[in-house]
């Protein structure tokens, strides 16, 4: 149902209609509905009342879940319109990860009522969460997971799952635990189901569990989930008790995340922890405006480099004309070798001890490419200006150019990788602008070299 037909429902007070309407609605979808009337609806008070209404004609259930799925900006207008009662009502029903992250993006005054309607256990959980680092696996667990003690008959592992599995975030994978809370293996709902019921758990049990520790890096626990095909994995303590799991969901949270960041420092951006239409103007200037003062300064180096060569430049005014497709070969060259390394290196397909292989590689497909580049480029100079030594200087620039600069696109995001700093840094703006560099003082001194008399 359209957004306007919601409105137009809730204003004639037809809420048995829009309540069934919502009924037959996804979460997701329901929650994107909330976000086109926060973004649509200019009166913050008539905002307010149409999300607060349509919001108290879920069910209780469904509130929890869509609740979840809003933006934080749309979480706190309902939660300053709702009720301690029914802000009580949804924090006991949300899973304690949602939970942790919608506090993480709050203001303190809204946190603050939100952990005094917390139950007692829930605010001591969110509270415990809340200690661990944002990038450590401790932030993104969640403790609604089944635990089965050694033990137990398949029949009494099911009669657990009926008891408590309705409050989980998920019940296929259980997880095996000893007196002292020990993870010592997980057992699928699959197993069981195809065992019978009075199978002891301990025998059909999977003893070689991959499982990750609270202040293990969250990018590499997310890493995980893909190599080996997870939809949860265990956390434990450094005793190897067991504290809580980390669901697919957060794991692609986490790996997009992650993927944006690369992105914006592979443009020559600091990293911003907002969307781009939620991002002010003068936050994405501040976010781009250190790079590119940066690369200014870099550029004015190479044009003062430039200023050393007045007399080349004067002497064969052509060798100017060259200048813009050196430069922008070099920079197309680097950007798709370190597009390909930074890649490769964030899915770990590239080792840091890989570095010897990798740059010979690279080398290889230099020599490949910049043969066919010169041979275009030699055959386009001559019949154009018949000047075969221009179209020698160029062509030798050109080759050497293309091996610098994937050489460079290789070799500076594996040594950045190796210097525990983030490989994509490293990437085009940087790489682009030492390139520009070497191939000027290649060019003009290869022009000097071979072009002298005519200079």
């Amino acid at each position: 149902m359209q957004k306007d037909t919601i409105i137009e429902l809730l204003n004639a007070r037809e809420y048995i209609a829009v309540k069934n309407a919502a009924i037959e609605m996804n979460e997701v979808d329901l929650a994107e509905l909330f976000e086109e009337i926060y973004e649509d609806c200019d009166d913050s008070a008539e905002r307010e009342s149409i999300m607060l209404k349509l919001f108290r004609l879920l069910t209780k259930d469904a509130a929890a879940e869509v609740f979840a799925y809003l933006d934080s900006s749309v979480q706190q207008v309902i939660i300053e319109a709702l009720t301690d009662t029914e802000l009580k009502h949804i924090i006991d029903d949300l899973y304690l990860d949602d939970c942790v992250d919608m506090i993480e993006e709050m203001p303190a005054s809204v946190v603050k009522r939100v952990l005094k309607n917390a139950g007692a256990e829930n605010r001591r959980l969110i509270n415990q969460y809340l200690k661990y680092p944002d990038d450590s696996a401790g932030s993104i667990m969640t403790n609604e997971y089944i635990s089965l003690k050694c033990g137990k008959t398949v029949a009494q592992a099911f009669d657990t799952i009926r008891s408590v599995g309705a409050d989980m975030e998920t019940i296929y994978t259980c997880y095996v635990t000893d007196a002292l809370r020990h993870l010592i293996g997980t057992v699928s709902v699959r197993d069981m189901l195809l065992s019978d019921m009075g199978t002891v758990i301990d025998d059909i049990m999977d003893e070689n569990v991959i499982f990750a520790k609270t202040m293990d890096d969250k990018e590499e626990v997310a890493k995980l989930f893909s190599k080996y095909d997870m939809l949860s994995l265990p956390v434990v303590d450094n005793e190897t008790r067991m504290v809580g799991i980390v669901t697919i969901d957060d794991a692609v949270d986490v790996i997009q995340e992650e993927n944006t960041e690369d992105f914006e420092k592979m443009a020559g951006m600091a990293p911003s922890e907002e969307s781009y239409l939620k991002t002010s103007v003068f936050k994405l200037a501040k976010n781009r405006i250190i790079w590119l003062l940066v690369l200014m300064v870099s550029a004015m180096a190479i044009g003062a480099m430039l200023e050393g060569f007045e007399a080349a430049i004067a002497g064969l005014p052509l060798l100017v004309s060259f200048i813009p497709m050196l430069m922008g070969t070099g920079g197309n060259c680097g950007s798709q070798t370190s597009t390909m390394i930074i890649r490769g290196l964030a899915l770990d397909e590239i080792k840091t001890s890989d570095f010897i292989r990798v740059w010979f590689k690279e080398v290889r497909v230099a020599l490949l490419c910049g043969v066919v580049l010169c041979a275009v480029n030699f055959a386009r100079i001559y019949i154009q200006y018949a000047d075969i030594g221009v179209a020698t200087v160029v062509s030798l620039t050109l080759m050497i150019t293309v091996c610098v600069s994937k050489s460079l696109g290789c070799v500076l995001p594996i040594l950045a990788k190796k210097l525990k700093l983030d490989p994509a840094i490293m990437a085009s703006p940087m790489i682009t602008t030492l390139t520009d560099a070497c191939s000027m003082l290649v060019f003009f001194n290869l022009a000097m070299g071979f072009l002298g008399e005519r200079l």
